[in-house]
């Protein structure tokens, strides 16, 4: 995607990220990068977040350092928490399904139970680094393993966190969001809006009166 005037580029191809950052007016450059994105050892589940929006950030950076824009990068997680066989807090970061198996089986793994989704945020221009976290808490309706196959047929929940997508099909799985709803879709919005400011990046300027 080509903006004429763009003010910063967007290390994402994400259709949900754009479509959010047009939502408020921004203008911006779609160059996507390819970063490794695994969980290091030890790393908790917002660490993650941050370092991958952040690795994605200094990525395009380093492709588009000449042309002196800011780069945003950002990364989505949802994770689930329960207690291990010795009552150790365990969280599990859920991504993308490899398969219909395995995202059946992630959608049941959240079905009744309240899951996280943490978004990270980075902006990188030179030296100049910074990072923002948002967390939400989802709640899910019992599911049947039947609705789950369903689902994945209607091919959303194949590139999606978690395996469904609150903005699209899965919405009707969602019984209780407190937190960003942006930010569960793929980019929390008012931490966006945050970092651009500290940037001094312009939003609502591509709005048309």
């Amino acid at each position: 995607m080509t903006c004429p005037n763009p003010d910063f580029i967007l290390a994402s191809a994400s259709p949900r990220r754009c479509e959010l950052l047009h939502q408020i007016g921004c203008r911006f450059q779609v160059s996507p990068v390819d970063i490794d994105e695994t969980v290091l050892a030890g790393e908790s589940p917002a660490d993650y977040v941050e370092r991958m929006a952040l690795q994605k950030a200094q990525a395009g950076w380093g492709m588009h350092q000449i042309k002196g824009l800011p780069v945003l990068g950002a990364d989505t997680a949802v994770v689930l928490d329960s207690k291990g066989p010795g009552g150790e807090d365990i969280a599990e970061i859920f991504g993308k399904p490899l398969d219909q198996a395995h995202a059946i089986s992630m959608l049941m793994r959240l079905s009744g139970a309240t899951h996280r989704v943490l978004s990270g945020v980075a902006i990188v221009k030179g030296h100049e680094q910074q990072t923002i976290l948002s967390e939400s808490l989802v709640t899910f309706r019992h599911l049947t393993e039947e609705e789950c196959a369903r689902y994945w047929l209607t091919g959303e929940p194949n590139d999606k966190a978690g395996a469904y997508a609150i903005q699209g099909l899965g919405a009707v799985f969602v019984e209780h969001l407190s937190g960003s709803y942006s930010g569960v879709v793929g980019l929390p919005l008012i931490e966006t809006c945050k970092l651009l400011d500290d940037f001094d990046i312009s939003w609502w300027t591509g709005i048309k009166k």
